[in-house]
């Protein structure tokens, strides 16, 4: 399959969980001090992911993502950065944009929306928010798109939906830049046509299936030639959990896993490599999986 022409790139995913395995530290906390300080340099990107709690224990600590992630802005200047991804029904559309376009500014130009339309049922109701079917949910993200576009271009914003409504929702300062929007989905009949609309990067995630991802990616090609959106215009990311290689075998199959997904069009990758103790750890995908990719299929 034809990619884009936006280069590969690679987002760092630093978990904000706490657990048995960090001894209850959360995970972000001990990468900014001595992991991403060195790594962030080889990669692109930094993604937090939004969620209230955690899977194992509820007790366990588990960071705010929207507080984390201008945390992490304000240590490392140089990478962009996203949620992985907002739950559209945890904050009020407007509320988003308007935090949205003050991260924008605030990191000179480096944030970019990831949203979607929320999974996680439990949640939506330990904090008292609705959880509505699919079909509204996914509505609902459309609308917040729109509503967030309409608040970083223009001074008087108004827009009159089906679940919302904004009345004149100025958000200054407006974004010089106006953010990219990264739509998370999996979902063939819905999701991926909301994102063959509406997404700058399209983000799903790896489940051990190419022949999964082909479908996925089929289905967007034929979504995005129906809007007569050119390929180039929206970039293919996909996340992956997947352990540091500790040896030159390991790594070899990493390079021929993400060498594959390349192949059938994804070009961005979001990284989750869990609990590293050091950025040493790290050394051995950066020199031979991440830096050989780059000279083979071009990126930064």
């Amino acid at each position: 399959m034809a990619t884009s022409a936006q280069g590969l790139s690679f987002g760092w995913l630093s978990p904000v969980i706490g657990n048995k395995w960090s001894d209850y530290q959360p995970i972000v906390q001990y990468q900014c001090d001595h992991v991403l300080p060195d790594v962030t340099a080889h990669f692109d990107s930094l993604w937090i992911a939004d969620h209230f709690y955690g899977f194992d224990q509820k007790t366990d600590p588990f960071l705010e993502a929207w507080t984390t992630l201008t945390w992490c802005a304000a240590k490392f200047p140089d990478i962009d950065l996203c949620h992985h991804v907002l739950g559209v029904g945890y904050r009020p559309p407007a509320l988003t944009a308007k935090m949205a376009s003050t991260l924008q500014f605030l990191t000179g130009n480096r944030f970019i929306l990831g949203i979607g339309a929320g999974w996680r049922e439990e949640e939506y109701h330990s904090y008292g928010y609705e959880f509505p079917k699919p079909s509204v949910r996914f509505k609902q993200l459309e609308e917040t798109i729109e509503i967030c576009r309409r608040m970083w271009s223009e001074d008087e914003p108004r827009f009159e939906g089906d679940m919302f409504r904004i009345e004149g929702a100025a958000a200054p300062p407006r974004p010089e830049v106006i953010p990219q929007v990264c739509v998370g989905t999996s979902g063939e009949q819905i999701g991926i046509p909301l994102a063959a609309r509406q997404a700058d990067i399209w983000n799903t995630v790896w489940r051990g299936s190419r022949e999964s991802l082909e479908r996925k990616c089929d289905v967007m090609h034929k979504q995005l030639h129906l809007l007569e959106r050119d390929l180039s215009e929206i970039q293919f990311s996909l996340t992956i959990e997947r352990a540091l290689p500790e040896t030159k075998s390991e790594a070899s199959e990493f390079a021929d896993l993400l060498s594959g997904l390349i192949e059938i069009g994804f070009e961005h990758f979001v990284l989750d490599f869990g609990n590293p103790s050091s950025a040493a750890e790290a050394d051995m995908f950066i020199s031979e999986v991440l830096a050989p990719l780059r000279r083979e299929f071009g990126g930064s």
